[in-house]
């Protein structure tokens, strides 16, 4: 009965892990983080809620109150026609600057669509305010002398030319008719990132000292996946540690800071990052920011640096980032390795298993690249995975084929022994030690494939490399759940069912594969446990059937490679099939 029970422990740890990993994995590294965050707060020396070290009460601009709502289209096309916007124009990016408040407020992403149709719609990024979900990225001044006029929100910039594009920045100016003279130089690179430049002239006959800042501002709660393996929301890196916020625990909190010399902080969507990118060798405050003007929330992330002093008729440079965009993988890392941004590739919730996910992903892109196909990468990959185990396994499976070829003699020990299951016990562990045999190794298998299982499913899951990657036949997208359905003949009968019957082909296949492994497998002595395993198989059928197509395809073919392995061993041990 040993044997029985340890296979069976196996099993239902694998289901306790498939359903409970957030619980048991997620939720610990997330209160680690938090705790993190909080003995980094008490160690270093407290500011207040938005201000620079040093420089009491100097604060970066809120969240203004709420403004009459239009459609965003509509009212770009109107701001156009009134010349207060500058076009955005790059490969990778759509949209236009906001010369009103010199806002980078209009982004479309060239590369992305709504759908797997690429004539749908562009993803859009950023947003006016004004409009239902305003989302934008704003630069400026603090004056530490509240007298001296700086660039606002409603302040009227001047530029240099019709486009921003990657070979040509745009230059905007403004005068404020105090002595200081104000120039923005916006920069942007072939794909997500911009780079803007901040100088200050003064004319002026007395010194002024200006603090820079910049943000981000979110206007709404946005809908998030709600999956509590997978952070949306603000997050930022402060002094080499991720710090992430819920949306509802800012709402709690309102208000949190920290001083940071290096890092990045923002807000992110499952695929989508904006995000401010200080000068990573300055020291700013960094802040997470919610408000509610009207019945309106809003969210904000941003940061605060130090006090420039202007002389009279010199000039004062900042220079800072702005990211906006798709969180690529091989990007994040190409930036944070170029520009020197520590973690920017912890933005991607790769998760608890992320020495296996990182690896993971870069072997799957650079088959996908190879192959031409995610789903034929897979494939190759699993092929990898189970040679690299294959020795593993082989000892694993010639112990469950001696179990197997056992079960005669088992079947008499039960027979004479009768009801007595301590005498049963002793005389099945007496057979295995003269057998030889291991009843625990037959697990190994199980074992094995489950933190592959978490870190490929993590890979499909929260990177955007296999969003919309299409296999073959009606597989379109990789990272989501198969889309047919047996309940209307996967398509014949024009019929869409509920959400709980959509199960799919490859599910119904990779249940067909689990079947004939569980066939292979030493049958259960006791009646209650066969019917427990007899179920097995459609149980993860209709679990998996919400799981990305691209992780069913690799447990199917996981399991068929599995049981061919499998099938020849017993072969070789002289064991029916």
């Amino acid at each position: 009965m040993t044997d029985q029970r340890n296979l069976i422990l196996a099993i239902a740890l694998s289901i306790a892990i498939l359903l409970g990993f957030q619980y048991f994995y997620e939720g610990p590294r997330v209160q680690q983080q938090k705790q993190a965050a909080q003995q980094a707060a008490q160690t270093e020396q407290p500011v207040a809620p938005g201000t620079a070290p040093g420089v009491p009460g100097a604060t970066v601009p809120g969240a203004a109150a709420p403004e009459a709502v239009k459609d965003r289209a509509a009212l770009i096309a109107e701001q156009m026609a009134a010349g207060s916007r500058v076009k955005i124009d790059t490969p990778a990016l759509h949209g236009s600057v906001n010369l009103v408040g010199a806002r980078i407020d209009d982004l479309t992403l060239a590369d992305y669509h709504e759908t797997t149709d690429p004539k749908s719609p562009e993803i859009v990024l950023l947003a006016p305010g004004g409009t239902p979900d305003a989302y934008y990225a704003e630069f400026g001044w603090v004056p530490e002398d509240k007298g001296q006029p700086v660039p606002g929100a409603d302040t009227k910039w001047t530029a240099n030319g019709q486009a921003l594009t990657p070979d040509k920045p745009l230059t905007l100016t403004w005068d404020n008719g105090k002595g200081l003279v104000f120039e923005r130089t916006i920069a942007v690179d072939k794909n997500f990132m911009f780079t803007v430049t901040q100088k200050v002239r003064n004319t002026g006959s007395a010194p002024v000292r200006l603090l820079p800042y910049s943000l981000v501002s979110r206007a709404g709660t946005p809908q998030t996946s709600g999956y509590y393996i997978l952070h949306e929301g603000p997050l930022g890196v402060f002094n080499g540690k991720l710090n992430e916020h819920k949306y509802d625990d800012l709402k709690k909190s309102g208000s949190i800071s920290a001083p940071t010399t290096g890092g990045w902080i923002g807000i992110t969507d499952k695929y989508w990052l904006v995000s401010l990118v200080p000068d990573q060798k300055e020291q700013v405050t960094a802040r997470f920011l919610h408000t509610s003007p009207g019945a309106t929330d809003r969210y904000q992330v941003d940061t605060l640096g130090q006090a420039i002093e202007v002389a009279p008729g010199a000039t004062a440079e900042q220079t800072s980032r702005l990211f906006a965009g798709a969180k690529q993988v091989r990007l994040l890392d190409e930036y944070s390795d170029k520009l020197g941004i520590a973690n920017f590739d912890l933005a991607i919730d790769f998760g608890w298993f992320y020495f296996l996910t990182k690896p993971f992903f870069y072997a799957l892109d650079m088959l996908g690249r190879l192959f031409g196909n995610f789903g034929v990468a897979i494939l190759v990959f699993t092929v990898i995975v189970k040679a690299c185990f294959f020795p593993l396994a082989n000892k694993s499976y010639h112990a469950m084929a001696k179990m197997k070829k056992l079960q005669p003699k088992m079947q008499e020990l039960r027979e004479r022994v009768g009801d007595d299951k301590v005498r049963l016990n002793q005389e099945m562990m007496a057979l295995y030690k003269r057998e030889k045999v291991s009843p625990v190794s037959g697990c190994l298998p199980i074992l094995i494939q489950i933190p592959v299982f978490f870190a490929l499913y993590k890979v499909l899951f929260v990177t955007i490399e296999m969003r919309h990657a299409p296999f073959f036949g009606w597989i379109h997208d990789l990272s989501a759940p198969d889309p047919t359905t047996i309940f209307n003949l996967f398509g014949l009968i024009p019929w869409t069912p509920p959400q709980m019957l959509m199960l799919g082909l490859w599910p119904i296949i990779m249940g067909i594969t689990m079947y004939f492994q569980q066939k292979l497998n030493p049958t259960p002595p006791d009646p209650v446990q066969q019917k427990v395993f007899q179920f097995l198989p459609i149980i993860f059928t209709f679990m998996l059937a919400s799981f990305p197509a691209g992780l069913v395809i690799y447990w199917a073919w996981n399991n068929t490679l599995s049981v061919a392995q499998q099938w020849i061993i017993m072969r070789q041990d002289g064991v029916k099939a």
